[in-house]
């Protein structure tokens, strides 16, 4: 199982030749996700060969246009390709019946079906979950409701020791039982203590997505230990001003929030168009928490992996 996050769109409002406006592709254990869905989304799922096909869960943070307007293109070229199977939506309330409305001017009715699942931004919550992951939404700082998300693994099984059950002809039949960690009898009632027969599990991963947001110490508790932290980095402290009239935050400020966290490591994103480069923005945080990099379009990153 393998948990990557790939960045399709890393820039700020306005849409550059470098930036598309934000989204971000996420693979979770077999789990196919996109985060946000700004304009041009589905052009980068191409770009990147990304089979958009199979994502079946798409979160959306807030509704500035940045954020959404590719959503319906994007759900319309499904439907043109044929797509019979569902996909599930998470986001504010009214993104439903907007949706609905759009695809509606346009004579389009779906093939495959819609589910809405309405997020609130009062305070923590549980919005999706499985056996392997779940993900939570949490309320941000920003001029409208905005929600960020946190998907987290459940914890992992023990691995088997395959030299050891060798050894002592154990049963394939026990295998599953000593994965979860449990010392099962076997036919003659002998105990078989599962730490002689496995391996510690794998840590378990967690991504955090904090989109549009001003500095808030309130999310510190939520992202807290996070394998990998994405946090928007608007402006650099010379705009630090500017960053706080629009509720968005600055380089410096995303990376005191990561090391206040204890992440592991942080992505900066959200880059606004008056910036050529980025040069700042990473100096800026690695003052503050060293293992940080910027988004770019196209990064892929394996949270098992992750080098800086």
């Amino acid at each position: 199982m393998s948990f990557t996050v790939t960045i399709l769109g890393s820039g700020a409002a306005l849409p550059t030749g470098k930036r598309n406006p934000t989204s971000q592709y996420i693979f979770c254990n077999n789990r196919h996700i996109l985060i946000d869905c700004g304009e041009g989304t589905q052009m980068q799922l191409r770009k990147f060969g990304i089979p958009f096909q199979r994502i079946t869960h798409i979160f959306i943070s807030h509704l500035h246009g940045d954020h959404f307007f590719g959503l319906p293109g994007l759900l319309s070229t499904m439907n043109l390709l044929g797509r019979n199977q569902g996909v599930t939506i998470y986001g504010p309330a009214i993104l439903e019946t907007l949706l609905k409305n759009i695809l509606e001017c346009g004579g389009h009715k779906l093939t495959f079906g819609l589910k809405f699942v309405p997020i609130s931004d009062d305070k923590e919550h549980l919005i999706f979950e499985d056996k392997l992951i779940q993900i939570t939404s949490f309320p941000l700082k920003h001029r409208i409701p905005t929600c960020g998300f946190r998907i987290q693994e459940k914890p992992k099984e023990y691995r088997l020791n395959a030299e050891a059950l060798k050894e002592d002809n154990i049963p394939f039949e026990f295998f599953h039982r000593l994965k979860k960690g449990e010392s099962p009898l076997n036919e003659k009632g002998k105990k078989l203590d599962f730490k002689k027969y496995t391996f510690p599990p794998k840590q378990s991963l967690s991504y955090s997505y904090c989109s549009d947001t001003a500095y808030s110490e309130k999310l510190i508790p939520i992202i807290k230990d996070s394998t990998l932290l994405y946090h928007e980095a608007t402006f650099v402290e010379t705009h630090k001003v500017r960053a706080k009239e629009t509720y968005h935050s600055t380089a410096r400020e995303a990376a005191d929030i990561a090391i206040k966290a204890g992440v592991k490591a942080l992505i900066l994103g959200h880059i606004s168009s008056r910036y050529s480069d980025t040069i700042v923005h990473l100096n800026e945080a690695k003052s503050v928490f060293e293992k940080t990099m910027i988004a770019e379009d196209g990064l892929k990153l394996d949270l098992e992996k992750l080098n800086f």
